[in-house]
């Protein structure tokens, strides 16, 4: 597959993205992760090219629309946007492949519709990001206070694209070639330059998150088949043992772990490809 042949999506409504349409084929659905946009997995997709893909930009990320002012991006938001793509494309069954917080979105979709989902690929994250009930109250207060000042931050304007790209680099580890593919298509012209197109209520802090008891309840009703694949070594924020055990709860899951970055599935995606298309289109 040529780059040029994951080409822009004019069915997915309120979101943007990419796709690669092959009728008859695998029908996946990628979700990417938390400030990335669809072009996320166009390296991905290159090495897969036998499947109907479909990315699109969750609500706020890339080309999507940002959400009217006095709501909140959420998961249950994401997980209907999912759904309702499905059904504007006329999908009842597909297949799920996320990265990260697409990941931990894609685990609560097949959790929560498990007839609309056939298979399920978790690269670099199971579930959610959990808290403790002891941190309820502050975390409201962080969450209130920071929605509180918004709006009186203003984007950066950059003059030009490498500056964004090298910031993405410097955050994420990213190979200049994969930081630029979510740079350019993660940010808009303004005037004297550029600035990022995420909604900046994105960055926010989320007022209220899932028990780590509850998210384990979800990671068990997940009934599909799943392919579980994390980066060695483990991320801060989903560190060993608990990604692991997640991974040991699924009735269905396999785990294969690799060195590299938390977007593998970006700087070394033939590597993830092996994996997904072993899963996703068995031989046997």
């Amino acid at each position: 597959m040529q780059l040029s042949e994951f080409e822009a999506a004019v069915t997915l409504g309120p979101l943007g993205g990419l796709h690669c349409r092959h009728p008859g084929a695998e029908r996946v659905i990628a979700l990417h992760g938390w400030l990335d946009n669809a072009a996320s997995f166009i390296p991905l997709a290159s090495h897969l090219p036998d499947l109907d893909w479909v990315a699109p930009d969750l609500p706020g990320h890339g080309r999507s629309c940002h959400i009217a002012a006095g709501t909140e991006y959420s998961s249950f938001l994401a997980v209907n946007a999912i759904l309702d793509l499905a059904d504007g494309l006329g999908w009842e069954r597909f297949s799920l492949v996320g990265h990260s917080m697409g990941a931990g979105i894609a685990s609560i979709i097949a959790a929560a519709a498990p007839e609309r989902i056939r298979r399920l690929v978790l690269i670099e994250a199971l579930g959610a990001l959990a808290e403790t009930v002891e941190r309820t109250t502050a975390r409201w207060r962080e969450a209130v206070a920071a929605a509180r000042a918004l709006p009186s931050k203003s984007l950066r304007v950059f003059p030009d694209l490498e500056a964004p790209i090298r910031a993405r680099m410097r955050a994420n580890h990213l190979s200049e070639a994969s930081a630029r593919l979510l740079v350019e298509r993660g940010v808009k012209a303004v005037p004297g330059g550029y600035e990022w197109s995420t909604d900046p209520r994105l960055t926010l802090p989320t007022p209220q998150r899932l028990s780590e008891a509850q998210i384990s309840h979800l990671v068990t009703g997940i009934q599909c088949p799943v392919q579980v694949i994390y980066a060695e070594p483990a991320q801060s924020y989903f560190p060993e043992p608990l990604r692991s055990e997640r991974a040991g709860l699924l009735p269905q899951g396999q785990l294969a772990t690799m060195p590299g970055i938390h977007h593998l599935h970006m700087d070394n995606p033939a590597a993830v490809a092996s994996i997904v298309a072993d899963f996703l289109c068995p031989t046997d």
